[in-house]
């Protein structure tokens, strides 16, 4: 069973897509009402604990070797002293909160199972200095922390929990970067190009498929650091 957060659109709907059609998959939404494969879908506020508990405890006879792939999130651009206090705080309740809560939901599952894989979707910008995004870099960067935690306490278990360091991609929110300044992006990146579609899907299969590879952080950025 593959469960992914934040599966209406961007990464999320892609890996959803990709996924549909081979192995049973369950996509949350908040917002963004999906249009196709409703049955598939459930309306769950990541920020909401209690609402993902319930989801996750009615569901436990369906819920076997978990995949949990935490893509939703949002971001706030503001220069820190011009931030709004709440808007910031958004963003780290929805992005590091909101990944903690389904991936609490989930564990006592995939620890009885003694199986589980946990796939958080960070950032290049936790560790690259970038103006304007400190509360979405303080919101990825904190993943790193929980995942090598979540690692030790579940690695005899056969429970991995890794993330995904994504550069700039073909999906999400580089839709809504003005081209002129998608152009400088792309010049700042050593392969030269966004990551495609495809590269994000394999680097999620392959940490589904390696029981070694538990608290890491891998970059997939085409060189950009």
């Amino acid at each position: 069973m593959i469960i992914i957060t934040g599966a209406s659109r961007g990464i999320g709907k892609y890996l959803f897509d990709s996924y549909i059609d081979k192995e049973s998959v369950i996509g949350t939404y908040n917002n963004s009402k999906p249009i196709e494969k409703l049955d598939n879908f459930v309306k769950l506020d990541v920020c909401n604990f209690k609402e993902i508990n319930d989801f996750i405890e009615i569901n436990l006879e369906n819920l076997k070797d978990i995949t949990l792939i935490n893509c939703a999130g949002i971001s706030y651009n503001s220069f820190t002293h011009k931030s709004d206090p709440e808007k910031w705080k958004k963003v780290i309740e929805t992005n590091l909160f909101g990944t903690y809560n389904f991936i609490r939901s989930v564990l006592p599952i995939m620890r009885t199972q003694k199986y589980g894989r946990i796939i958080n979707f960070s950032s290049v910008v936790a560790s690259k200095p970038t103006p304007g995004v400190s509360s979405y870099s303080a919101s990825k960067s904190a993943l790193w922390g929980l995942s090598k935690s979540v690692a030790v306490e579940n690695a005899a278990l056969n429970v991995t929990i890794n993330n995904i360091n994504l550069g700039y991609s073909e999906l999400g929110m580089i839709e809504t970067v003005p081209e002129e300044y998608k152009k400088n992006i792309i010049a700042q990146i050593p392969a030269g190009k966004l990551c495609e579609p495809k590269d994000i899907l394999n680097t999620v299969q392959f940490l589904r498929e390696t029981q070694y590879i538990t608290g890491s952080s891998i970059d997939l950025s085409g060189g950009l650091i």
